[in-house]
Order: C-alpha cells, then sequence, then structure tokens
C-alpha cells in the first residue's frame, strides 16, 4: 500500500473520479449507430444516459453511509467488480431494453469512483487543501472525456460501438487491480451508526438544513446539467443534423473539455490566493456568459458547429472554475461524514443532470434549440444558487 497523501494515490483517486465521465463519453458518438441496430429512437437512445445517472444518483445515497461505516476501500473495491460485469452484460447486449438495464447496472458500480474519491481527498487534505486538489484532479480527470470520444469514435468506426463497452470493461479491470496493490483505507472517523436508519436519515436532515451545503450542492448541480445537456443532445445535433462523422464528432467534444481544463487550472492555481468563494462567484458568472451567448447565437438562426461549441467551450471554463471550488465547499465542513455530505451531493448533481437529459433527448432530433436553451438556464442557476443562497450564507464552519 501506499501513502495516503503520496502522489501516485492522488493520480489513483484522479482516475477513480473520472469512471463516470468516461462510462458517458467514450460511447457517445455510438449513440446513433445504437439507435440504427436496434431500430430505436432517439429519446430510447437517450434513456442508455439518463438511466445511467438515475442509477448513479441512487446509489451514491448507499455507498457514502457504508463507506462511512466500513471505509473507502472495501466499498470501491465492490463498486469496480460490479462496474467490470456490467460493462460486459452492455458489450453483449441483444436489445435496446437490455442494453438500458446494463447501463443501469454499470452506474451502480460507477458511482463508487466519484462519490468516494472526493470523500477520500476530504479524508487526506481537509477542505481548503480538498479545493485546490480537487481542481488540479478534475483537470487531470478532463482528459478523459477529451479522448473519450474521440477513442469511441475511432473504435465505432473500426469496431462497432459493442467494442467501446470492452474497452469500459478492460478499464475497470487495470482499476481493480491498481486499487488493490495501492489504495489504502482513508477514513480515520468510521462511525458504527453511519448505516442506522435513524442516524442515517438525521445525517441527511442536517446537510438539508445546512443553508451554504445547499446553495453549494445547487451550484454544482446546474454545472453537471449544463454538462450533461451537451452530452445529450450534442451527437444527435452534430452527427444527425450537421453532418459530422463519428470520429470528427469526438474532436469537438474535445473542444469543450479543454474549456473545462483551462478553467479547472486556474481553480487550482488560484484558489488558495483568492479564495474558494471568490472562485465559485467567478465560474457561475463566465456559466452563465456562455450559455446565454449560445442561446443568442442560435436564435439568431446561426447554426453551426463554431456557434454551438464556441459558446459551450466558455461554459465549461466557468465550470472548471465553479464546479470543484462548489464540491469542496459542500464536503468541507463535514469531516466526520464526508461520504453522506458527497452521496447527497452526488445525488442531487446526477438526478438532476438525468431529469434534464431527458427533456434535451427529446428535444435534439430536429434542433439545437433544447439544448442551448438547457445550457443558458442552468447557467443562470448557477448565479442564482451561488448569490441567493450560499452568499448570505454564514461562513461554514467545520461539523462533526
Amino acid at each position: 500500500m501506499a501513502r495516503a497523501d503520496s502522489l501516485i494515490v492522488a493520480f489513483l483517486l484522479t482516475v477513480m473520479v473520472a469512471l463516470g465521465p468516461l462510462s458517458t463519453d467514450l460511447y457517445l458518438p455510438s449513440l446513433p449507430a445504437i439507435g440504427a441496430e436496434f431500430g430505436a429512437g432517439t429519446a430510447t437512445v437517450q434513456l442508455t444516459l439518463s438511466v445511467f445517472l438515475a442509477g448513479f444518483a441512487l446509489s451514491q445515497l448507499i455507498y457514502g453511509p457504508l463507506s462511512d461505516r466500513f471505509g473507502r476501500r472495501p466499498m470501491i473495491l465492490g463498486g469496480i467488480v460490479l462496474y467490470l460485469l456490467a460493462s460486459l452484460a452492455c458489450a453483449y447486449a441483444p436489445s435496446i431494453e437490455v442494453l438500458i438495464l446494463a447501463r443501469f447496472g454499470q452506474a451502480l458500480g460507477a458511482c463508487v469512483g466519484p462519490v468516494l474519491g472526493r470523500a477520500a481527498v476530504r479524508d487526506i487534505y481537509g477542505r481548503e487543501r480538498a479545493a485546490a486538489l480537487l481542481s488540479y484532479m478534475g483537470m487531470v480527470m478532463a482528459l478523459a472525456p477529451a479522448f473519450g470520444p474521440i477513442l469511441g469514435g475511432i473504435v465505432e468506426v473500426h469496431f462497432g460501438w459493442r467494442a467501446n463497452f470492452v474497452v469500459l470493461a478492460a478499464f475497470a479491470l487495470a482499476m481493480l487491480l491498481a486499487t488493490l496493490v495501492i489504495l489504502p483505507e482513508t477514513n480515520q472517523w468510521k462511525s458504527r451508526d453511519a448505516t442506522r436508519p435513524g442516524h442515517l436519515v438525521a445525517a441527511y436532515l442536517s446537510l438539508l438544513r445546512h443553508r451554504s451545503y445547499i446553495g453549494y450542492v445547487l451550484v454544482v448541480a446546474c454545472a453537471y446539467s449544463g454538462i450533461f445537456s451537451f452530452i445529450s443532445g450534442s451527437s444527435f445535433v452534430l452527427i444527425g443534423l450537421l453532418g459530422l462523422s463519428p470520429d470528427v464528432y469526438g474532436f469537438c467534444f474535445a473542444a469543450i473539455v479543454v474549456g473545462y481544463m483551462i478553467g479547472a487550472f486556474l481553480s487550482g492555481r488560484y484558489t488558495a490566493r483568492v479564495g474558494l468563494e471568490r472562485m465559485v462567484q467567478l465560474g457561475t458568472a463566465v456559466q452563465a456568459l456562455g450559455g446565454c451567448v449560445g442561446l443568442a447565437i442560435y436564435a439568431t438562426g446561426i447554426v453551426t458547429v463554431a456557434g454551438i461549441v464556441g459558446p459551450v467551450v466558455v461554459f465549461m471554463v466557468g465550470t472548471g472554475l465553479a464546479m470543484p471550488n462548489a464540491q469542496a465547499g459542500a464536503i468541507g465542513p463535514f469531516p466526520r461524514m464526508a461520504g453522506s455530505a458527497s452521496a447527497l451531493l452526488g445525488f442531487f448533481q446526477m438526478g438532476s443532470a438525468a431529469l434534464v437529459g431527458i427533456v434535451v433527448g427529446h428535444g435534439s432530433a430536429s434542433s439545437a434549440l433544447a439544448m442551448m436553451t438547457a445550457i443558458a438556464l442552468v447557467g443562470l442557476g448557477g448565479v442564482l444558487s451561488y448569490w441567493l443562497i450560499v452568499h448570505p450564507a454564514p461562513v461554514a464552519a467545520e461539523a462533526d
């Protein structure tokens, strides 16, 4: 086992957090091909995304408290094994219904990466240092969705959509072996009461009464809903309507990820200097700017790849600034129930994105209006969440 605060553990946690994004982004170029093979419409194929997020959201409410009780390491190992088996089920799915069900199972395993990875970072580094590390982790983690659609497009063109799930299964196997060899237990505050129903309900209620926690959760939920709006609609818009090939689409997706990496790099570099709250202020403002400019361009009737992708890049710069800091701001005051705090954060983050994704999926077959409108609205929602909820709240102190 490595030291908990070693570079190799930080790298492993970064890769672990990337498990969720990689599970959605790798097969994005294959969505039209999946619909064609199974004779399914856009909205039905999009359910493979939304059902994944729904399962991801619900299972976090279970993994978080379990990790507070039994530790991060055993929960992570169990989740990765489940993810590996479900990925193989996706690869050999005989129908769209089976694929949707297997994606739900895949989500049940994938969620251990982000929810327990964030909790482990809080275990090791504390609130302020966690914000900086989560920013750098986000920058490195963005390489997964940057290269995911590019790799997925190449695999789709040469081997078909099923091969993408074989790639995910191989990734899970490598993660399982690395976790067994490298990752130590990071939870130093294991609580026997963490899984008692009464204590669990009380813990979640105490979080929901914490004003700044709710505000930061809403900031994260709005940011991720904007990301997932693009994830849900972009392949249908850029491939189906504008005629891009799957591999070229991958490079367009990589462009928005570069935006996120820029924001995350600036966040990691300057958060300690300017403060977590100011980074969230700036990030949410940039998100709103990108979303509103994109919708305004679309409203003029200019429907081009640059007119769609460019404003989303700006939105993603804001996301890189705001989201890691909002995550740290939400979880930071709760060292003794970081798993539960991270789980509830993830539930709202993924649940809201799943709902937005369903709406965008239904509206993306014939135009980009639903996607661009959703990105603009959640950008404004992030600004309002900070200024109306977080900003008036008292400065959060660490709580038990």
